[in-house]
């Protein structure tokens, strides 16, 4: 930003230097890096290359139009993982059918008999 003083002359007010801020930035960086922990202590630490929010992100279970959440209610999930698929973090600790679907299709095959 560029400001009048009381001698009119233009004076600039800017951020400390670029190396300044960076090296600032690091530091604050490994200051507090150490304090990054788990909401879940079953998880483990976000490592270096992990992005970390710092705001809690709103939740996804639930519908919510508003911020374009469709919910998870009636997603298919998978009942042998433990990851984002997975029917207990899918379905939000609300419990889960299991459903069993046998489709039959026609195919084009044709059987041929081996000779012996």
């Amino acid at each position: 930003e560029r400001a009048r003083g009381v001698s009119n002359a233009i004076t600039s007010n800017s951020a400390s230097n670029s190396v300044h801020a960076q090296r600032e930035g690091l530091s604050r960086r490994h200051r507090y890096n150490f304090q990054l922990k788990p909401y879940n202590p079953e998880h483990k630490p976000p490592g270096v290359k992990d992005l970390v929010y710092l705001e809690p992100s709103p939740p996804f279970c639930e519908k919510n139009p508003k911020l374009g959440i469709l919910g998870t209610h009636g997603r298919q999930c998978n009942d042998t993982s433990i990851g984002v698929d997975g029917c207990d973090l899918m379905c939000c600790g609300r419990g889960y059918k299991t459903q069993e679907v046998i489709v039959v299709e026609r195919c084009a095959c044709t059987f041929h008999w081996c000779a012996k």
